[in-house]
């Protein structure tokens, strides 16, 4: 009887965990769930690297000043060995990213690169007291301005309106006081 009573428990046991996964995948299929949503993208603090950077880099160094609370910096990054690059990535408030990209690279590659493979255009717009050469891509558009011994590259998915707006708000400057 022993035997028996074992067989019934294992296919009691079997069937059991049929229904679950039955009950489970229904209950995936029908209950609504919306698999495609990122996790929304973190706000980083750059206050440090732009010091740092400010202090390290052989050019004033690019930061917004009076930007809304709806522009979301996701991302930082100076590397000094690496032409001195420095990196400031926002969210602006409709989402669209926007970036502000500086370095002492070749100004050719350096644009190129950051704007990921926009062309020149033959537009320019006066921001402030400089000239800022427009670039049209496939993937970004672009501000440029070259400047002696640096480039700087407001760039990214947003338009031309939004990256107006962060080339605008940029305040250039160094600090060699340590």
């Amino acid at each position: 009887m022993a035997g028996r009573n074992g067989k019934k428990t294992v296919g009691s046991l079997v069937l059991s965990l049929g229904v679950c996964v039955v009950a489970a995948g229904t209950a995936y299929v029908f209950i609504p769930h919306d698999d495609s949503k990122e996790p929304p993208v973190k706000r980083v603090d750059y206050q440090v690297e732009l010091l740092t950077a400010r202090r390290a880099a052989s050019y004033p160094v690019a930061a917004p000043t009076g930007l809304t609370k709806e522009w979301k910096a996701t991302s930082v990054r100076y590397d000094g060995a690496a032409n001195e690059a420095w990196h400031l990535g926002f969210l602006d408030p409709k989402g669209q990213y926007v970036a502000v990209e500086q370095s002492t690279d070749k100004p050719s590659r350096f644009i190129d690169d950051a704007s990921q493979g926009a062309e020149e255009t033959s537009r320019t717009q006066r921001i402030g007291d400089e000239t800022w050469q427009h670039y049209k891509g496939a993937k970004y558009d672009a501000l440029v301005l070259k400047s002696k011994g640096s480039t700087t590259v407001v760039t990214g998915t947003a338009g031309f309106g939004q990256l107006t707006k962060m080339a605008e708000s940029l305040e250039l400057k160094q600090d060699k006081s340590a």
